[in-house]
């Protein structure tokens, strides 16, 4: 049997779980500066699947501009290629057969514009998803029985305590993605 304790754990679980969703997401889109984390949304084609570029090649970043791909097997490096073109990063990548260069262009106020829509729609399904736990929280709060109507409205306000911390921790994080997307 569910208890009051169990369900605001469950909701705050599911929270934290789209909140880490979010900042994962937000890791994909490019600032102007070269981190590794840019491409953990990227595919490829690999051994008859589609795998993270993590699992097939070691990505590091030597310099600000400059992102670099090492695959573990060299037969991948097209399919890497391929699979960075086919992407929405608008970078071009040149190999040289062992290691593949990503230089990182700088961005244009446009496009930097277009970034920050994306941060905002990102971010919003985050919340979206946070409502969704809190929703589901409160539903199962007034399913239950043997419990006085007072414990499931304080139940229900811990449910939307819990929920305006987690929507919080969004706003925090594309405020901070927001600021190094306008940083110029």
């Amino acid at each position: 049997m569910n208890t009051i304790p169990d369900i605001l754990a469950d909701a705050r679980d599911g929270m934290e779980k789209a909140v880490a969703n979010t900042k994962r997401e937000l890791a994909g889109i490019r600032t102007g500066k070269a981190t590794p984390q840019l491409l953990d949304v990227i595919r490829v084609d690999a051994y008859g699947q589609r795998m993270s570029l993590t699992q097939i090649a070691t990505v590091a970043a030597p310099e600000p501009k400059l992102l670099t791909i090492q695959p573990w097997d060299k037969n991948l490096s097209k399919a890497i290629e391929k699979a960075i073109l086919e992407s929405d990063l608008g970078i071009t990548p040149s190999s040289d057969g062992t290691l593949i260069r990503l230089p990182i262009p700088p961005l244009t106020e446009e496009r930097r514009r277009e970034f920050v829509r994306i941060v905002h729609k990102l971010a919003e399904e985050g919340r979206v998803a946070i409502r969704h736990a809190r929703h589901e929280a409160i539903a199962a709060l007034k399913k239950l029985e043997h419990v006085s109507d007072d414990e499931k409205k304080r139940g229900e306000k811990d449910a939307q305590r819990i929920t305006d911390e987690h929507v919080t921790q969004v706003d925090e994080l594309v405020k901070t993605k927001e600021e190094d997307l306008l940083e110029v």
